[in-house]
């Protein structure tokens, strides 16, 4: 890999966006509807300040990896807090720093929006991107819950 650049979604990126979206989706063995897709694509390219936010990243040229995050309140806080919520790298990319790059990109567009809290979930079996996070988080004592469906 000669260069890796990570920039913003812009609108000619859908096709690749989708298809590193729907890799995400497999690994954590889910779908969504095309509904949700284009709606999701449609929330990304907004540019409403309380909306989702896509980084795409790629090396020569490529694109390799990707991932959305919010800005939203906190009750604990003054400032907003920011949650990563989706990152993904192509499975020839993985180990190759682009994981790291993206969410150090997450931090930095936390820090320019004066946002000192960026945080996350994974699931406990997400053994590689365990790894990546103990290096560049740190693991809290939450536990997950949410709606009986």
């Amino acid at each position: 890999m000669d260069e890796l650049v990570i920039r913003p979604l812009e609108a000619s990126d859908e096709p690749e966006w989708r298809r590193l979206w729907t890799l995400y989706l497999e690994y954590y063995e889910s779908e969504v509807s095309e509904e949700v897709y284009q709606t999701t694509w449609q929330r990304l390219l907004s540019g409403l300040p309380n909306e989702y936010r896509g980084l795409m990243a790629f090396a020569d040229g490529r694109s390799v990896g990707l991932t959305h995050y919010l800005f939203h309140r906190h009750c604990w806080r003054i400032e907003n807090v920011c949650y990563l919520q989706d990152l993904v790298v192509d499975t020839e990319m993985r180990g190759k720093s682009v994981g790291r790059a993206l969410i150090e990109a997450v931090y930095a567009a936390a820090d320019a929006e004066g946002c000192p809290q960026v945080y996350w979930t994974t699931q406990h079996f997400n053994d590689a991107g365990r790894r990546l996070y103990d290096r560049v988080g740190e693991l809290t004592p939450f536990i997950k819950y949410q709606r009986q469906q």
